[in-house]
């Protein structure tokens, strides 16, 4: 992107505005300005709705946990929900042992998906409320099926929006 500010007949508060306007912020206009930059809404967690999706879940909650967790344990989360909302736990230690971005390690998978309870408890609806289930015995991660599409829309904002995430 290229801006360009005329120091002689731009004003201060005209340059502040296109600077705002160019990184897509909400510019406070100069009244009066013919040559006012438009301006695009940046989505936001805002918009998301707070509508009880299953067990009090709502979209805007699930991107408040998303937007929470540390990098790896939202890695792992968007990986099972990008399943299907189902993953085994050799499926999802055999794609993340490598990974190129997101590496973690067979053995510390387990704790660092701990980070999801904890700001589950913070975030979510209630402390009974579970987000990503385990079930030893079967050897599977589990979300919710009716909270799957709603990470879909969470993770489709954390990546219109990185500057909100926890890094």
């Amino acid at each position: 992107m290229r801006l360009t500010i005329d120091t002689e007949a731009d004003t201060y508060d005209e340059a502040i505005a296109a600077v705002q306007a160019a990184y897509g912020l909400h510019p406070v206009v100069p009244a009066g300005w013919p040559d006012a930059p438009a301006v695009e809404p940046r989505p936001g967690p805002e918009d998301l709705s707070t509508d009880d999706l299953g067990e009090g879940w709502s979209d805007r909650m699930l991107f408040g946990t998303v937007a929470a967790l540390v990098p790896g344990a939202r890695a792992v989360l968007r990986r099972i929900a990008d399943l299907g909302g189902t993953a085994s736990y050799d499926e999802i230690q055999h794609y993340f042992a490598d990974h190129p971005d997101t590496p973690i390690p067979p053995k510390t998978i387990g704790g660092t998906l701990t980070s999801i309870r904890a700001v589950r408890r913070r975030i979510g609806p209630d402390s009974r409320s579970m987000l990503l289930e385990r079930d030893e015995r079967a050897r599977i991660y589990c979300i919710a099926p009716v909270l799957v599409d709603g990470h879909q829309r969470a993770f489709a904002l954390a990546d219109a929006r990185p500057d909100l995430l926890r890094t």
